[in-house]
């Protein structure tokens, strides 16, 4: 019995857990903005820096290699690749027969930046081991708790992805799902990002839509045509007019006006309304929700060449990170038994994204060696150049002589160097003249 229940104190109410974890998912939700316009992820996508950000993430997670580790010593020191454990294989190269590692991680990483959730059915054999992973469709899954407090996913199959369970209800146990939550409020449940940032997206769009209207009607600001008496169709004449004169390919055409007629301009033009900045500010605003540098996204206005490659770093470091990490913890938690998790653990491998110029990176190898640290193999390694012989010294260590210990500086200072062997006199060699012969 535990501390809490002896109390009398359950730890997870049913009920109330149940009711949170399914209705979490629904506070952030798609639609309307402010704006008028409606935000989805089909619409936000349509949105070229949406797109590029997206794009620029999920590529840049799939690509980079990732692989399961042991502990070879038992002690956390050090480490060996988990080859003959049949989840590296899913992992680093396919996780089914229809998808490579690149396509599976890529197509898990859009679902989580444009829903919050990842989730991929687990095929397990007889001993509870994984044998392949397979995506699914976020919009469709549904998470709840039963009355024991377990949780479970419901997966609506209204489409024929899954042969024979179209238009079907399918429950999975816990342990069948391999599920990656993104932010959320409860830790359960991820919410989209583009369902939080609707507003901010919603405004995006809307300018988008005004400039799309104002190069439709031929890049001119609106205005009225003023007629002297009355018209009896002014419908029609405002037809003609669009006809003729409206859309991209009718601009800077000369209007012929009749009967004393006067076209008269009422609308701003887009310098003075703003409306290159204010897409401009789209830009940002979605590069501050994803949080990718604008750069990435090839919006150079404040990139420099001494910056650029610090703002990568910081990339790495600060975007792609927590979503690595969000991955590396559900491998862990979903995908490998409890007496493993101890033993084995999956690791990203972000190296090639943190490498400085060549020259940085001559440095630091010289550094390493003569501070014995890395050998010249381990440099070669992280250069993909082939390996010195170890017999040629390739995986010596090497450090300068020249470094002593803190404690033992000075010692050694006012001490009478042990005398030597003395020197053998050596005997002065006969001098001989040689003399000229006249």
């Amino acid at each position: 019995m535990g501390f809490l229940q002896w109390l009398g104190i359950s730890a997870r109410d049913a009920p109330s857990v149940t009711d949170s974890v399914r209705d979490s998912g629904q506070t952030f939700v798609f639609g309307k903005a402010e704006s008028g316009e409606t935000v989805n992820e089909k619409s936000a996508m349509q949105i070229a820096t949406v797109y590029a950000c997206v794009r620029l993430l999920a590529e840049s997670v799939a690509g980079l290699p990732l692989h399961l580790y042991k502990y070879a010593d038992g002690t956390g020191r050090d480490k060996e690749r988990a080859t003959e454990h049949p989840l590296y294989k899913l992992l680093y190269r396919q996780p089914n027969p229809e998808m490579t590692s690149f396509s599976f991680f890529e197509t898990l990483m859009t679902h989580l930046l444009l829903y919050g959730n990842a989730y991929a059915q687990i095929i397990r054999d007889g001993r509870n081991g994984v044998m392949s992973l397979y995506p699914l469709l976020p919009e469709n899954v549904e998470v709840d708790r039963d009355e024991g407090g377990h949780i479970y996913y419901i997966y609506h199959a209204y489409t024929d992805e899954k042969p024979g369970e179209k238009d079907k209800d399918i429950y999975f146990r816990s342990d069948e799902i391999f599920h990656v939550p993104g932010l959320g409020f409860n830790g359960l449940v991820g919410f989209s990002p583009i369902a939080m940032m609707k507003n901010s997206l919603g405004t995006t769009l809307a300018v988008e839509k005004y400039g799309s209207a104002f190069f439709k009607n031929g890049a001119q600001p609106s205005g009225v045509l003023e007629h002297p008496g009355v018209l009896k169709n002014p419908e029609k004449l405002r037809e003609n007019w669009s006809e003729i004169y409206g859309g991209p390919g009718n601009a800077h055409r000369v209007a012929v006006l009749e009967e004393g007629m006067a076209y008269k301009a009422i609308s701003l033009p887009p310098e003075d309304s703003q409306f290159l900045s204010t897409r401009q500010f789209g830009v940002n605003e979605i590069c501050r929700i994803f949080r990718v540098p604008p750069h990435l996204v090839q919006d150079l206005e404040h990139a420099t060449f001494s910056n650029i490659e610090h703002q990568s770093i910081d990339f790495v470091v600060h975007t792609l990170t927590p979503w690595l990490v969000r991955f590396e913890q559900a491998i862990v938690k979903d995908l490998l038994l409890p007496d493993e998790q101890d033993e084995y653990f999956p690791k990203f491998n972000v190296d090639g994204l943190l490498r400085g110029d060549y020259q940085s990176r001559m440095r630091g190898y010289a550094t390493g060696i003569s501070n014995g640290f890395l050998s010249p193999n381990d440099c070669r390694r992280l250069e993909n150049m082939n390996l010195i012989p170890a017999e040629k010294g390739g995986d010596d260590y090497y450090l300068n002589g020249g470094y002593v210990r803190l404690e033992d500086a000075g010692k050694g200072a006012g001490e009478t160097p042990a005398p030597g062997p003395e020197k053998e006199e050596q005997q002065e060699p006969e001098k001989t003249t040689n003399r000229r012969k006249r």
